[in-house]
C-alpha cells in the first residue's frame, strides 16, 4: 500500500470516529430532552437507536484492525490508530449513559417527582460540549486543547453535587420518592461520567502526538 493509500484509508476512519462522535452527542441531547418532556415516546428511540451507534463503533474497530493487520504501521500511525480504537470504545459508552437515561424516563413514566432538570440538562450541555471540542482536538492532534478541556470537568462535578444534595433532600423529606429520587441519581452519575469519558479522549490526543500516556488532573489550580 502506497502513503498516498494508508493516508486515505486513515482519513476515512477519522471521518467515521467523527460521525460515531455526532451520534452519540445527538443520543445525549435528545435523553435528556425526552426527560425533560417526560417523552416516553422519544426515549423508546433513544434506546432502540443505541444499536446503530454499537453497529457503527465495531465497524470502526473492524476497520482498524484490518489496517494494522496488513499494513503494520508503526510510530505516529500505529499511535494514531490505537487511539481511534479506545475513541470509538469511549464514544460507544457514552451512547450507553444515553440509553440509560432513556430507560429512566422510561421508568419514571407519569410520576409526581420533580425533576432538576435544570442542573440535569446543564450538565448535559457542558459535557457535549466538551465531547465536541476534545473531538476536534483529537483529529486536528492539538495536544494544547486536549490538555485544557478536562479543566470543565469540575463545572460538572459542581452540578453533580447540587444535584445529589437536591436528590437526598427529596429522599429524606418524602421517603415515598426514594425509589425514582435514585433513579434521577443515576442520570446524574452518567452525565459526570460523561466528562471523564472525555477526558479518556483528551489523553489519546496527548498519546499520538508525544507518545506517552499521561493521566489528565481534572481539577485546576485552585481546587481544594
Amino acid at each position: 500500500m502506497t502513503r498516498e493509500s494508508l493516508d486515505r484509508q486513515m482519513r476515512q476512519i477519522e471521518d467515521e470516529v467523527l460521525l460515531l462522535g455526532s451520534m452519540v452527542e445527538q443520543s445525549v441531547l435528545t435523553a435528556v430532552d425526552s426527560l425533560k418532556h417526560r417523552d416516553i415516546d422519544t426515549a423508546h428511540q433513544v434506546i432502540e437507536d443505541d444499536q446503530y451507534i454499537n453497529e457503527k463503533r465495531y465497524a470502526i474497530e473492524n476497520a482498524i484492525l484490518i489496517l494494522i493487520a496488513t499494513q503494520q504501521p508503526i510510530a505516529h500511525d500505529l499511535r494514531l490508530l490505537a487511539a481511534m480504537l479506545e475513541v470509538s470504545t469511549e464514544l460507544e459508552r457514552i451512547g450507553d449513559y444515553a440509553k440509560g437515561i432513556a430507560k429512566v424516563t422510561t421508568m419514571l413514566g407519569d410520576s409526581d417527582i420533580p425533576i432538576p432538570i435544570r442542573e440535569i440538562n446543564h450538565m448535559a450541555q457542558i459535557g457535549i460540549s466538551m465531547l465536541h471540542r476534545a473531538l476536534g482536538a483529537f483529529i486536528a492532534e492539538n495536544p494544547n486543547q486536549a490538555s485544557a478541556i478536562p479543566l470543565e470537568d469540575d463545572e460538572v462535578d459542581q452540578l453533580y453535587n447540587k444535584v445529589y444534595r437536591m436528590l437526598i433532600d427529596m429522599m429524606i423529606a418524602d421517603p415515598s420518592k426514594i425509589d425514582h429520587a435514585s433513579l434521577l441519581l443515576w442520570v446524574a452519575h452518567n452525565l459526570e461520567r460523561l466528562a471523564d469519558r472525555v477526558t479518556n479522549i483528551c489523553e489519546r490526543t496527548v498519546f499520538i502526538a508525544t507518545g506517552e500516556l499521561l493521566e489528565m488532573d481534572t481539577s485546576d489550580d485552585e481546587a481544594v
